[in-house]
C-alpha cells in the first residue's frame, strides 16, 4: 500500500474527527448540554419545532459530535460513526434552513465534503486505525 494513500485517509479522518470532537467538547463541557438546549435550540426553534424534538436533537447532536469525533480520531467503527455524523449534518442543515433560508453553508459543506470523501475512499487505504488492526486479527 502506498503510504500517501494511508496518510491521506488518516488526515481526512483526523481533520473531520477533531472538528466534530471539539464542537461536541465545547457543547458538553464548556457550555453544558442544558445550556445548549435552552440558549441555542429552544430559544431559536421553540415556535416551529416541538420541545421534545428540540431536546432530543440538542443532546443527540452534541453527544454524537463529541463521541463520533473521538471514534474517528482513533479509527473505531468508522462507517457507523460516519453515518451518525452524517445524520448530524442533515439535522443541522434542516435546522438552519428552517430558521433562516439563506445562511452560511461553509461549516456544513466543509464537513460534508470530508465525510463523503472518507465514505467513498477504499477501506483498504485506511490502515492506520483500530478498525484496520481488528480486521487483521
Amino acid at each position: 500500500m502506498h503510504l500517501n494513500k494511508q496518510i491521506a485517509v488518516l488526515t481526512l479522518r483526523f481533520l473531520l474527527g477533531f472538528i466534530f470532537f471539539f464542537q461536541g467538547f465545547g457543547k458538553v463541557f464548556k457550555f453544558g448540554l442544558e445550556n445548549v438546549y435552552q440558549n441555542f435550540f429552544l430559544s431559536s426553534y421553540a415556535d416551529i419545532i416541538p420541545e421534545f424534538i428540540l431536546y432530543f436533537t440538542a443532546y443527540y447532536t452534541s453527544l454524537a459530535e463529541l463521541v463520533g469525533g473521538a471514534l474517528l480520531i482513533i479509527g473505531l467503527k468508522i462507517d457507523y460513526t460516519l453515518y451518525i455524523l452524517a445524520s448530524v449534518l442533515i439535522i443541522v442543515t434542516i435546522g438552519h434552513g428552517l430558521k433562516d433560508p439563506i445562511w452560511d453553508l461553509s461549516h456544513v459543506m466543509f464537513r460534508a465534503i470530508l465525510l463523503i470523501s472518507i465514505l467513498l475512499l477504499p477501506k483498504k487505504w485506511d490502515t492506520i486505525s483500530i478498525d484496520s488492526l481488528m480486521t487483521k486479527k
